[in-house]
């Protein structure tokens, strides 16, 4: 039987299976639901070694795709001619003569007129003719991201950071001004976006994440991994990733000291793939830190943990870590700027902290009091039941994608689309 559904362009920076790592969740879980409407065409890259192995898995989503491998040392190098170009660094890094080849072809050959980019810099493979719909799928403002850590850099990372938040802002623009919708992981990263580019704000819009509350479940049962001990803190994340790095350092020495000065037998466990030498070097220097590295299951150290903690300092929409601890009916304590955009009330669902010693002392509320982790692990639960379904959130793309083409000079059904959503977005933490 012939396959009625339409054919579809989906571009992504990294493959999206499987779904081990933040951005790779939220590509995924776009992926799987784009395959449900249409032929999906996916364009991505691979750049570690271990997901190579998962390409042929791609059949079962994708009627062809085309799969880039990248070094990311060499490519690093290869961004800087992003300096003698006047561009953003971003740029060059994701840009590939035969990834473009392969677009331009399949988007002729195969008549395909609607396409997705998930995060900005593959947005530059959008130019061309034939397309009547063109969605980014940003999740966040990365520019805002680079200008933020500037402020954390000395000389010459400072001024190359602030100079790359300068001119990926003037990229992410000019591909919003030139694409139907531009979507955002929270109404804070949206409206941020809508005040850098005010002249294309009716197309801004919010598709939050989610979580697959039947994988990260507590009616799964599972050993516990950790040796007998004290209580255990678990923090889990891609641990090659900066704003991780720099989350459990923090935490590590100025956190860790004051809460175990009240419980000296506490554990902070660090769980993630690729832990960066700085990651490393806490199991040594700091009391009570374990660093895993890569597991093959992260549900039963989220399980079997007393509390989870997100301590990021810097976080730009919705952590698919604090979901799937949520969803798992553990007690997160996070930082507020992980909170932003959440749909969680504080001192219910989650425990928001302003500093240092406030994170120190919610932790301790927490580990002294069994009933009230386990009320909290259950409000928490049913905040993720409720406010944080893929399906639910995802269905906005069907309705961007799917409308007939406008008459020309009109784009009407897009900001109806794009208002609607923005109405449907859950408040920020209490």
């Amino acid at each position: 039987m012939e396959d009625s559904r339409p054919p579809l362009l989906y571009l992504t920076h990294r493959i999206p299976y499987p779904p081990n790592k933040g951005d790779k969740v939220r590509s995924f879980n776009i992926l799987r639901q784009l395959a449900r409407t249409h032929r999906v065409f996916l364009g991505c890259f691979v750049d570690h070694p271990d997901d190579k192995q998962h390409i042929p898995a791609l059949r079962k989503w994708c009627e062809h795709s085309c799969v880039v491998p990248i070094e990311p040392g060499i490519r690093r190098i290869a961004s800087l001619r992003g300096l003698l170009r006047g561009e953003a660094l971003s740029l060059p890094y994701y840009r590939s003569p035969r990834l473009r080849a392969w677009v331009r072809r399949v988007v002729i050959e195969h008549g395909i007129r609607s396409a997705v980019a998930f995060s900005g810099p593959m947005a530059q493979y959008l130019d061309l003719p034939g397309l009547d719909r063109r969605v980014i799928d940003f999740c966040d403002v990365d520019s805002a991201k680079w200008s933020q850590y500037a402020s954390d850099r000395r000389w010459p990372m400072s001024w190359l950071y602030r100079r790359e938040g300068e001119r990926l802002l003037a990229f992410e623009r000019a591909s919003a001004a030139r694409c139907d919708a531009s979507l955002f992981v929270t109404e804070a990263e949206a409206e941020l976006f809508r005040g850098a580019a005010p002249e294309i704000s009716a197309r801004v819009g919010v598709m939050q994440n989610g979580v697959d509350a039947e994988y990260f479940s507590p009616e799964h049962r599972f050993e516990s991994p950790y040796p007998p001990g004290g209580p255990v803190l678990v923090f889990s994340g891609a641990m090659d990733y900066w704003p991780n790095i720099d989350a459990v350092t923090w935490f590590a020495r100025e956190v860790l000291p004051r809460i175990r000065a009240e419980q000296p037998q506490v554990r902070f466990w660090i769980v993630g793939m690729n832990p960066a030498p700085a990651v490393q070097a806490l199991a040594a220097e700091c009391s009570g830190v374990v660093v895993t590295g890569t597991v093959p299951d992260v549900r039963p150290f989220l399980a079997h943990a007393q509390v989870v903690v997100a301590p990021l300092r810097i976080a730009r929409g919705i952590q698919n870590k604090v979901l799937e601890a949520m969803a798992m009916a553990r007690p997160v304590v996070l930082t507020q700027a992980p909170a932003a955009g959440l749909a969680a009330q504080n001192g219910r669902d989650c425990e928001v902290a302003a500093d240092e010693a406030d994170l120190a002392a919610r932790v301790l509320g927490l580990l002294g009091d069994d009933a009230r982790r386990a009320r909290m692990g259950e409000a928490a639960l049913d905040c993720v039941l409720r406010a944080y379904s893929w399906s639910a959130h995802l269905r906005v793309l069907d309705g961007l994608l799917d409308v007939q083409p406008p008459e020309p000079g009109g784009q009407e059904d897009i900001p109806t689309v794009i208002g609607e959503l923005a109405d449907a977005a859950p408040s920020q933490v209490a």
